[in-house]
């Protein structure tokens, strides 16, 4: 089975219902910035034939595939290499100022879940590699070997949720010290040794264990990535290219799929601060530019229903928020 064939884009109805509303005028555009295997793109492009797609991505080897995946619509597609917070300068290079859609689906890619040379499961063995981008130099372990003890407690526990993050960097520290870490499977059996605990691995409210490296190695790909950041200089970046309401049609829309409460967490707290207006006391009646310039789509995080994620496991773990901007253009010159 190729690779295309494996992967399941996730929530792919419902993207299609929230994104595809705002591409009915004329010449719609539309940006996805983590194009990975183009399964959700591919079905945009079907469900909206006059659309145009700037597809996003960082790794090489996505890029590669999903051109082959969108060749039939090859005149209506400009596919960039590049991270999604580089979505200005994709914009810009594609000869586009405001967009219709835009869509961010987070995490990892099936490719590079798959690929074990990745380095990104700790389920087999294989280099820790762990780059999104392939172009970089910084490794998991190049920084496994150089992070000081509070690096790698601050990385564990803030990325990780890993309660176990300071033993784990002595842990680390101390083995590193006897022979440098290169491979997944040495630093999987660390964990094991020090972080596999019952209470450890089970996550408030679910009753149920995880595997106590996913924490560690969710942990490790956020920071050699720099997920986070990008993430935040991303969002406000999406937002500003959302093309303006025009009589009947709506304004620009934004969905985005997130896998860990950390990606949601800023995705949820970035779409509340645009939906919401804080009134200053003094004025008995809002001033008229004192309004929400993003609505909200969707009722708090929507999540996949039983039939898909029995279909796609990997789909379990997804929220989906998305928004809609309500800022006219002389709004947005004010």
């Amino acid at each position: 089975m190729t690779e295309q064939a494996r992967h399941v884009p996730v929530m792919l109805p419902r993207i299609i219902d929230l994104l595809s509303p705002a591409m009915t005028g004329p010449d719609p555009v539309f940006v996805d910035c983590t194009l990975g295997l183009a399964g959700h793109s591919a079905a945009l492009l079907q469900a909206v034939p006059g659309a145009r797609l700037i597809g996003i991505d960082r790794d090489a080897d996505a890029l590669a595939l999903a051109e082959q995946r969108l060749a039939e619509f090859a005149g209506r597609t400009t596919l960039v290499h590049a991270a999604y917070d580089e979505l200005p300068r994709a914009l810009a290079e594609a000869g586009v100022s405001k967009v219709q859609a835009v869509l961010m689906d987070l995490g990892l890619s099936s490719l590079q879940i798959d690929r074990a040379e990745r380095g990104f499961a700790y389920a087999v063995d294989a280099p820790l590699d762990m780059r999104m981008d392939t172009r970089s130099e910084f490794t998991a372990a190049e920084l496994l070997n150089t992070a000081d003890e509070a690096e790698l407690v601050r990385i564990l526990r803030t990325y990780g949720e890993e309660p176990a993050a300071r033993p784990l960097a002595r842990a680390i520290v101390a083995d590193r010290q006897i022979e440098p870490f290169t491979t997944s499977a040495r630093l999987v059996q660390l964990v094991e040794r020090v972080a596999s605990r019952p209470h450890r691995n089970r996550r408030p409210g679910s009753g149920r264990r995880g595997h106590p490296a996913k924490r560690t190695f969710q942990a490790l790909r956020i920071e050699v990535n720099g997920e986070l950041d990008s993430l935040a200089a991303a969002l406000p970046a999406a937002i500003d290219a959302l093309a303006a309401p025009q009589g009947d049609l709506p304004g620009g829309r934004l969905a985005v799929l997130a896998y860990h409460s950390l990606e949601d967490r800023l995705v949820k707290n970035t779409f509340r601060d645009g939906s919401t207006v804080e009134v200053p006391r003094h004025l008995p009646v809002p001033d008229a530019q004192l309004h929400p310039h993003l609505r909200l789509l969707t009722r708090g995080a929507e999540r996949p229903d039983e039939a898909e994620t029995a279909q796609n496991p990997r789909a379990a773990s997804a929220r989906l928020r998305a928004v809609e901007n309500l800022w006219h253009t002389e709004q947005e010159a004010a």
